[in-house]
């Protein structure tokens, strides 16, 4: 019985230490995205996808269309969203960091509404300015 404590107890300590691995290396901002390089996009939102572990929303502009990513629905939803704070159809101006690999990808600091009210995005990095 003793040996059998032991195994899991050496278990439970190595899956404590193992796992924070993934997600702080989930959140690091200069891996995916250029802090240097940033976008301001104006255009209609054409799809809210409100799933873990980033919220995204994608906006049709001038150009192309863009994928916004968000933080988590959870960390969303401590700050007032809701799934259904954008809607399809919204016309939004959004900026942020552009991803590393020339996709359409942006790592989202702000959000203004149509009628001028800004949303906290839940962002890694203090907004832009």
């Amino acid at each position: 019985m003793r040996g059998l404590f032991a195994i899991l107890a050496a278990a439970a300590c190595l899956c404590g230490t193992l796992a924070p691995i993934p997600a702080s290396a989930h959140h690091l901002l200069g891996a995916q995205f250029d802090a240097n390089r940033s976008i301001t996009v104006k255009g209609r939102i054409i799809r809210v996808e409100w799933s873990n572990p980033h919220a995204h929303f994608f906006v049709q502009a001038q150009g192309g269309s863009w994928d916004f990513e968000l933080g988590s629905p959870n960390g969303l939803m401590k700050r007032g969203w809701t799934s259904s704070s954008l809607h399809p159809g919204d016309v939004v101006t959004a900026s942020g960091y552009i991803s590393k690999d020339g996709s359409h990808l942006v790592e989202t600091q702000a959000v203004n509404l149509a009628d001028g009210k800004a949303v906290f995005t839940g962002s890694a990095k203090p907004a832009l300015k």
